[in-house]
């Protein structure tokens, strides 16, 4: 009798240890050192406040899931414009992250402490990519949302694609694309005079 409780206390003490050690996951590492996502994050949605063209004020969020079995920390996002007539620029000073999600009229969801700390955020004008460095990264488990603030919308109404990538945290990291933020701005015919 002794020796089954005994058995069956290391039983289920291997089985809720082992439990515990399938969560945890690591990042999967190549050879050369290029580091990968196990399980890579979700762009959940892309969004703007202002969906007339020549807007000054509006702003993009582009929500992000990271997943809990992810197996790396979110160091790096890059949005890129696809598609569009006109170049979107940006008041990179403008940026911002939280952790949450924006509703409808890009409002967030969230309380002022749920606010990112971000690295540097740059431009690469050739390639129309912004890069939003998270400093520290996002651990896994968590939805965050990037507000990106443009000068203001494109002055040509049409769709405009932009690409969403997210890099996990290492030295030689692997970008994994999530999907495009579509937006579709409009010319605001409320102004116009038709004889």
């Amino acid at each position: 009798m002794r020796v089954a409780t005994l058995f069956g206390i290391t039983l289920s003490l291997a089985i809720s240890i082992g439990g515990v050690a399938v969560r945890v996951t690591q990042a999967v590492q190549l050879r050369d050192g290029t580091v990968y996502f196990v399980q890579p994050p979700k762009l959940v949605d892309a969004t703007t406040t202002y969906k007339d063209v020549n807007v000054w004020g509006a702003t993009y969020y582009f929500t992000i899931n990271v997943p809990e079995n992810a197996g790396e920390s979110l160091q790096k996002v890059t949005i890129a414009q696809r598609e569009g007539a006109e170049n979107i620029r940006y008041d990179l000073n403008d940026t911002h992250a939280f952790v949450g999600t924006s509703d409808a009229y890009g409002g967030l969801r969230l309380r002022k402490e749920s606010r990112l700390t971000l690295g540097p955020v740059t431009a690469e004008r050739e390639t129309r990519t912004v890069n939003v460095n998270f400093d520290p990264p996002v651990t896994p488990g968590q939805t965050v949302t990037i507000a990106l603030r443009p000068v203001k919308n494109p002055s040509f109404s049409g769709v405009y694609l932009l690409g969403v990538t997210a890099f996990p945290v290492g030295e030689k990291s692997h970008g994994q694309f999530l999907g495009f933020g579509r937006f579709h701005f409009y010319s605001n015919r409320s102004n116009w005079w038709f004889p």
